[in-house]
């Protein structure tokens, strides 16, 4: 192929480099020029373009990336029209992407003209995702090169989409004393989300003593009757011969890797069992976000062998995060001593309950409580050290309910303006030593004390740099804790802008904390309040 000026006279089914103008006529880039192009442009006074000229072996640029793409051999992967030089590659299903590295490098050192671009060995795709793309660079290439790629093509498999099976799970649960059991409730509930992207389903869960026998004959039943076994212990595996390893052994299984280069994830432990595979979950495994379990789960469900030597082979790329819930490696976790960061609860009960038609949804009765002191009452048997409550709408009424419990009043006159109003007046209720206000709307009868500590323990650790915000199954939800760095901003908002608004805009660290459903719960009508179980008063 030859690129550069060609003389209007010699450029019959040469290819554009440029768009070019003839009148009022227009020739895309690429456009190969006939016969009548040409007179058309020698009539508009063009009597040169930049264009490439194909010689006689030179296959053009679609025809070079679709030949390509036709010779190679893949699985569950669907292949578009060429277009530009390009073809692009789509999964056919849901699945984790494998590809033949060796392949590929040797289709790329082939000449620059030609490339394939593809994603990371392992990556888990979903159905309609683009999982390569092969592009031909200049507007041609010699068709000799184009046949030393598709040699390199035949005879194995270059890429595949290893389609996710629906896998039955069992999950075992050891238990030690002091282990809540709204603990592995939320553990359930974010196992069950998990599987749920592969179209899984957890069959039955087992609790245990965490105990090698106990574990060992709970591990035996459930293998029996599923794909797959989760453990989760109470207690993180602290040796190769600790509970979950041992138990497996004691099963009859084999533990094929204790212990995995991925931060988190690190002490996960995989095995067989009567030809089932067998995972001791780690404990970050407990929280939806991505960690090393996800890896092995990922690959296990698509039907993908996972040896010791895989697992051995993440390290590269498996430090996922670094989070201020969890210390740095090898330094002690902060301690809770009496120095631990000072937090203030704002408790927002200004609202005029709008959508309820009439009655204060913070004054319906919860087994016989109003909701607003229901809640205060939980804010007051949190770790915080003072709550401040906001009122506004029916002011008398709220604090009259709130009668003989230890808390300061912060009145809002200007609660019909919106949120903003009432936050404004809550922050600057927040005593002058306190790093942080924690954020509580009075209309969620789901959060407890417990996951009120929860938010204010991740904000201690954090050194009070952060923003903690509550969690169901990896949506953002309610409370929010705010460091005093944001007091200011607070300050300046306007209208119906809430805590939100400053996470999104203010760039701070977020940490997200998964206090189960109750973050996402709340009685803004009477449908969800009733359904809630809170009984309106007139």
């Amino acid at each position: 192929m030859r690129f550069g000026p060609v003389p209007i006279d010699e450029a019959e089914g040469a290819v554009l480099a440029h768009a070019t103008t003839a009148g009022e006529k227009r020739f895309r880039k690429a456009h190969r020029l006939s016969r009548q192009d040409i007179e058309a442009l020698k009539a508009a006074g063009v009597d040169e373009v930049v264009a490439a000229v194909l010689a006689a072996d030179d296959l053009g640029e679609d025809v070079a990336a679709a030949k390509i793409a036709s010779a190679m051999r893949h699985r569950n992967v669907e292949v578009k029209p060429a277009a530009t030089g390009r073809v692009n590659l789509h999964a056919e299903a849901s699945g984790v992407f494998t590809v033949d590295a060796a392949m590929i490098d040797a289709i790329n050192a082939v000449d620059p003209a030609i490339t394939i671009a593809t994603l990371a060995q392992h990556a888990p795709v979903e159905k309609g995702q683009m999982v390569a793309t092969v592009k031909i660079i200049p507007f041609a290439v010699a068709a000799s090169l184009v046949d030393s790629v598709v040699r390199i093509c035949a005879g194995r498999e270059i890429f595949a989409v290893n389609a996710y099976r629906p896998v039955t799970v069992g999950v075992i649960q050891t238990v030690l004393p002091g282990v809540k059991p709204s603990v592995l409730d939320k553990t359930l509930r974010v196992t069950e989300a998990r599987l749920a992207r592969f179209g899984g389903r957890l069959t039955a869960e087992r609790r245990t003593p965490h105990e090698v026998a106990p574990v060992a004959a709970a591990a035996t039943q459930l293998a029996r009757d599923n794909d797959m076994v989760v453990i989760f212990g109470a207690s993180a595996m602290s040796d190769f011969a600790d509970v979950v390893p041992a138990a497996i052994e004691r099963a009859g299984g084999i533990v094929i890797r204790a212990g995995m280069p991925v931060d988190p994830g690190n002490l996960l432990v995989l095995g067989t069992l009567d030809g089932k595979r067998i995972v001791g979950a780690p404990g970050c495994a407990r929280s939806p976000k991505e960690n090393g379990f996800d890896w092995v789960l990922d690959r296990l469900v698509a039907g993908l062998e996972v040896t010791a030597g895989d697992i051995a082979g993440m390290g590269v790329g498996g430090l996922l995060m670094e989070i201020p819930t969890r210390p740095q490696p090898r330094e002690p976790a902060p301690q809770p001593a009496k120095s631990a960061l000072k937090v203030d609860i704002v408790l927002l009960a200004a609202g005029r309950s709008s959508r309820m038609g009439g009655p204060n949804k913070l004054l319906a009765l919860f087994d016989g409580e109003p909701l607003v002191r229901r809640t205060a009452g939980r804010a007051l048997g949190s770790k915080a050290a003072a709550t401040v409550v906001v009122t506004g709408h029916q002011r008398e009424r709220v604090r009259s309910a709130l009668g003989g419990l230890g808390v300061t009043f912060a009145d809002n006159p200007n609660f019909a303006d919106g949120l903003a109003s009432s936050l404004k007046a809550g922050i600057a209720k927040v005593a002058p030593d306190a790093a942080g206000a924690l954020i509580v709307l009075g209309d969620m009868p789901g959060v407890s004390s417990g996951d009120l500590d929860s938010l204010i323990d991740a904000f201690r650790s954090s050194d009070g740099r952060s923003v903690v915000r509550a969690s169901h199954q990896g949506k953002r939800g309610n409370p929010v804790l705010l460091p005093r760095s944001l007091f200011a901003a607070v300050a300046q908002l306007e209208g119906d802008t809430g805590a939100r608004h400053l996470v999104e805009a203010e760039g701070l660290d977020v940490i997200d904390v998964e206090i189960g459903q109750g973050a996402s719960i709340d009685v803004d009508t009477r449908e969800a309040l009733e359904g809630a179980g809170g009984v309106l008063q007139d």
